[in-house]
């Protein structure tokens, strides 16, 4: 048995690792996971405000992180429509506007009660970057001309009667990497005095730690923080959880289903690496002798 383990073909610890990473996507598996604190802070961030209060998300990341940030995209959305809160969508990234008519078709199939222009519009991508921010936070409508549909500002109900970002009651920012959360961190949250939370990808998370608890109440560090935030949300909310919610094109365990993957791939690399040193120690004594 030693004989064969020690020499093993490689291929077949990479159809291993293979079968490890599919099987739980394709049976759905949840794995054990616990909300971290930090979870809970961003969850609270939105869930105190009064119902109806102003929320400004901007989807600062395109399809190359999306595997990390899109399922912690939805669940904001979501999170906000059962607050019933006005959200103000943008982006500062040209390809983030896919990901905002993704999050406005959730608004408006999952909530009949929330219609566009009245809970929620978009403004849709603007190049710029920090200059974009720096000119909302004085005159929005000097930037802004119309939303993401070409209707005028003060047309739309959400922004008749806004002059600024300044408006706002909170700022979330999902974002991949500048423009991003350090950027509305600097030049809009901190001047502004605003609250703002915040999710990123794995790397980004070390940079943006600092900036918390002020003016950032809180961070979802890449699909780990989503998945708390989703199980955080289906707790508070229990209509996500049906079979229906879950298997949806957005699942509402999005980020949960994602884990499963990571969570029996890093088992199988522990058990791997495991088997690799009692060989190495076996052949080891068996050499000293």
């Amino acid at each position: 048995m030693m004989n064969f383990l020690r020499t093993v073909d490689r291929r077949w610890i990479f159809l291993l690792m293979g079968v490890a990473v599919a099987l739980p996507i394709l049976l759905r598996f949840l794995p054990p996971n616990k909300a971290t604190m930090m979870d809970r802070s961003v969850f609270d961030a939105i869930e105190d405000l009064p119902d109806g209060s102003r929320v400004l998300v901007s989807f600062d990341f395109d399809p190359g992180s999306q595997g990390e940030l899109l399922p912690m995209a939805m669940a904001f959305a979501r999170h906000c429509g059962f607050k019933k809160h006005k959200i103000y969508f943008m982006c500062l990234w040209p390809l983030g506007e896919p990901f905002i008519e993704d999050a406005m078709k959730i608004l408006e199939t999952e909530f009949e009660d929330l219609t566009y222009g009245e809970n929620f519009m978009s403004f849709g991508y603007k190049p710029g970057g920090e200059a974009v921010i720096k000119n909302i936070i004085v005159d929005w409508k000097q930037l802004f001309i119309t939303d993401s549909r070409k209707q005028s500002l003060n047309d739309i109900p959400m922004t008749a009667n806004i002059k600024s970002a300044k408006a706002m009651d909170l700022i979330v920012n999902v974002c991949a990497g500048d423009p991003g959360a350090k950027q509305w961190v600097q030049y809009a949250a901190t001047p502004a005095g605003l609250p703002m939370v915040a999710g990123c990808t794995g790397v980004q998370a070390p940079l943006l730690y600092p900036y918390i608890p002020d003016p950032m109440a809180g961070l979802l560090a890449a699909i780990k923080g989503a998945a708390g935030y989703e199980q955080i949300l289906l707790e508070e909310y229990p209509s996500l959880a049906t079979e229906e919610m879950i298997k949806s094109t957005f699942s509402t365990t999005a980020a949960f289903q994602r884990m499963g993957p990571q969570f029996v791939a890093h088992l199988l690399m522990v058990a791997l690496i495991f088997l690799g040193n009692v060989i190495f120690f076996v052949d080891r004594k068996r050499g000293a002798r």
